[in-house]
């Protein structure tokens, strides 16, 4: 049995792949509305902890063919551990098809383009990026690390070296004041540099983080229901129209309405979808069926 250090994240579509904790924690860990790694100090777990934990996975299952790397940001560890890393994955799995990882912006950009390179060789096909937003003021104001222009470097970037990206939005992050300029900013970036894949959630604050959150907004924070959530969707479905397709999905357990597409292409349909919601015609997903 693989002894992790718990809390554990992934993201949904890593939930039947091998985990595998390269580094604990997550290198920036200040965002404030995420409370995932509050109680981690971010640190790179020794390669013969590493190369142990996968030896014992592969006596487990040998078939493994996606490994993906945890904890919050695993692109924060240096580009020769990484690789090293990978070898061992290659040498263990010999079906391995795919790795992945969170990636925060500032690891990525930090990184030369002949080091993205390397890593997308030796098997680094994906990476998730929570952009959450793309307006710089409401990613001052959450304290996020990065602003929108760094977001589209980190895109570009690592479209420049092959490496798929996930992009995710949270829905709500601005609350009633900020939603309109949350919605245009977000169009504007990813139209800009269109992700592969790109998602929504809704917000969600667990105890520990949600009055900083919402003391950073100086009184002004009014929490969006499920109806201005959805109208947020739908505005920003309708004025999405990236120059290359972008896979869409709604699907994360904490949406009021899973949605599946591809943009541009599917965009009416989805703000269909999402106006047939509004209007009462599709129900919303139960409270009771949603979590983070």
């Amino acid at each position: 049995m693989l002894n992790y250090d718990m809390p554990l994240y992934r993201p949904p579509s890593e939930a039947e792949n091998f985990i595998l904790q390269v580094t604990l924690g997550c290198s920036f860990n200040r965002c404030s509305f995420c409370s995932m790694y509050r109680d981690k100090t971010y640190e790179l777990k020794p390669l013969d902890v590493v190369r142990s934990e996968i030896e014992l996975a592969a006596q487990l299952d040998p078939g493994i063919r996606r490994v993906f790397l945890a904890d919050g940001d695993a692109l924060g560890a240096p580009t020769t551990h990484l690789l090293d890393v990978a070898q061992l994955l290659t040498q263990y799995f010999p079906h391995l098809q795919r790795i992945s990882s969170y990636a925060w912006p500032l690891n990525v950009l930090k990184k030369s383009p002949s080091e993205l390179g390397e890593l997308r060789d030796a098997g680094l096909k994906l990476v998730y990026v929570g952009i959450e937003s793309g307006d710089d003021e409401l990613l001052r104001i959450i304290r996020k690390g990065a602003n929108s222009q760094m977001h589209g470097e980190t895109l570009a970037k690592c479209r420049a070296a092959r490496i798929k990206v996930s992009a995710t939005v949270v829905l709500g992050l601005g609350g009633q004041k900020y939603w309109r300029q949350h919605v245009d900013g977000t169009a504007n970036l990813i139209n800009e540099a269109p992700p592969n894949y790109l998602s929504t959630l809704q917000l969600g604050l667990a105890e520990n983080v949600a009055e900083d959150f919402v003391a950073r907004f100086k009184g002004s924070y009014v929490a969006q229901n499920d109806d201005g959530m959805l109208l947020e969707q739908r505005e920003l479905l309708s004025l999405l129209d990236p120059p290359r397709p972008v896979i869409f999905r709604s699907n994360h357990a904490s949406n009021a309405l899973a949605l599946a597409g591809n943009l541009p292409k599917d965009r009416e349909r989805l703000v269909m979808e999402v106006d047939d919601t509004r209007a009462g015609i599709y129900p919303k997903r139960p409270r009771w069926m949603r979590g983070y």
